[in-house]
């Protein structure tokens, strides 16, 4: 997809400001993700970003090692978030960085191929975390047609690898947002 790094990077943005929303006491409220508190999603999603810029610049899972194991989030999650963003979306802007390849557990792949999983990830747990914390939770359009112009192709492929529930169904009136997130397994 032509301009990833930039979708990407805007993603991040947009997650940024919701996890900079997220108050004090809401850490710990459940999200739509089975099994995770809002904490540990938004660690999850940090660990995401420290590898994605690990492995956008040429390191191996091998070479990262355990270094990322752990608590990524310490005493200030948000700074935290703002930090690893900053990083994982630097190492896809970075010249060169979309074709050459990432050594991924799923890969190699291409910088692209990487890019576009890492939108979908920091952008649909963003929504998910706006869920959790009470925020809104209106999903940017744009940025939403190129998260399903990304993940419809693979969907199979995320479904089996048990990253995506199956679809809830939808009634026939259903906005476009509703019908996306069901595609993703959520419901709203």
């Amino acid at each position: 997809m032509s301009g990833i790094a930039e979708l990407h990077a805007q993603a991040l943005d947009v997650t940024g400001r919701i996890v900079a929303g997220i108050p004090p006491g809401r850490w710990h409220a459940g999200t739509p993700c089975k099994d995770w508190d809002a904490r540990a999603l938004l660690g999850h999603v940090v660990s995401g970003n420290l590898w994605a810029a690990e492995l956008a610049a040429g390191a191996t899972i091998e070479s990262v090692g355990d270094r990322l194991n752990g608590d990524v989030l310490g005493a200030d999650p948000a700074r935290s978030y703002a930090a690893s963003a900053e990083a994982a979306a630097a190492a896809f802007l970075r010249r060169g960085a979309l074709e050459a390849p990432c050594a991924v557990s799923y890969g190699p792949v291409p910088g692209s191929v990487y890019a576009g999983h890492r939108f979908v990830d920091v952008f649909i747990h963003g929504w998910d975390l706006a869920t959790a914390t009470g925020q809104s939770t209106a999903l940017d359009a744009r940025l939403m047609e190129a998260c399903r112009q990304i993940i419809e192709p693979q969907l199979e492929f995320f479904r089996r690898a048990g990253a995506l529930a199956s679809e809830p169904p939808v009634p026939q009136d259903a906005t476009s947002q509703t019908r996306f997130l069901a595609m993703l397994g959520r419901s709203e």
